[in-house]
């Protein structure tokens, strides 16, 4: 890309310790996704989507209602409407869109944020961290989709996924079927959809999380390998005093 003859594609050369560079990618990638949103609603409002009140596709207008858009962060695991659904995928699109301007118009090396120190990440933007920040992002993202999944019919409509699920915890939290699968044709090995889409979700997401963990550390400069030379190094310390 740094080759190419188009000046607009150089400027999408990733450098790893430039964060005037990565903010710029950033905002593109944040007003994609924003233009993705809105092609979403208008796709709900004009062509319309399954509503399982009804079991067929209807026009969904959407409800851009600040109040119940924040009040949902608390409840989201129980909405039961469809333009409430919408209008938050409105509200998403509005902040990232907004979020991608922002960014593709603003310096963080200097500027509004001030100077680029280390308190701020100076000599920790790498591909390691930028892994680690995704793994973060799409494991809590997998996670809370499980628990939605799990118990929300109006999104996961019981006649596609089945009905709701039971939470259980032995080793780790799993769900469980409550319904009676014998007759269904299209039960996933012997377990609902619902089931079989939040439990791999949620472990999928699991994992993604301890990636971060790793990754980030590795990012602050952590050396894994140290850990078994520490260990092999205090067995040591302990076979000689023992002698």
């Amino acid at each position: 890309m740094q080759d190419s003859e188009v000046p607009q594609a150089r400027k999408f050369k990733l450098e790893w310790d430039n964060p005037d560079n990565q903010t710029f990618i950033l905002g593109h990638h944040l007003i994609f996704f924003g233009v993705a949103n809105i092609w979403f609603v208008e796709w709900a409002k004009w062509h319309g989507i399954y509503d399982p009140a009804i079991e067929a596709i209807r026009q969904v207008e959407y409800n851009l209602d600040l109040n119940a858009i924040w009040n949902h962060q608390f409840d989201f695991l129980t909405i039961d409407s469809l333009e409430d659904v919408m209008g938050g995928h409105a509200f998403l699109a509005f902040a990232q869109i907004f979020g991608g301007a922002h960014h593709i118009a603003t310096k963080m090396g200097s500027g509004l944020l001030g100077e680029y120190t280390e308190f701020k990440g100076k000599g920790l933007l790498s591909a390691e961290a930028i892994l680690s920040w995704s793994l973060a992002g799409i494991g809590w993202m997998a996670v809370v989709a499980a628990f939605w999944c799990a118990s929300n019919t109006t999104v996961y409509p019981e006649s596609w996924y089945g009905e709701v699920l039971q939470f259980k915890f032995g080793v780790a939290p799993y769900w469980i079927d409550t319904g009676d699968l014998s007759d269904s044709p299209g039960a996933f090995f012997g377990h609902s959809t619902r089931a079989a889409l939040s439990n791999v979700h949620y472990y999928f997401g699991f994992f993604f999380i301890q990636g971060h963990l790793w990754h980030a550390l590795r990012a602050m400069g952590f050396d894994f390998k140290r850990i078994p030379d520490a260990i092999r190094n205090q067995s040591n310390t302990r076979v000689s005093l023992n002698s």
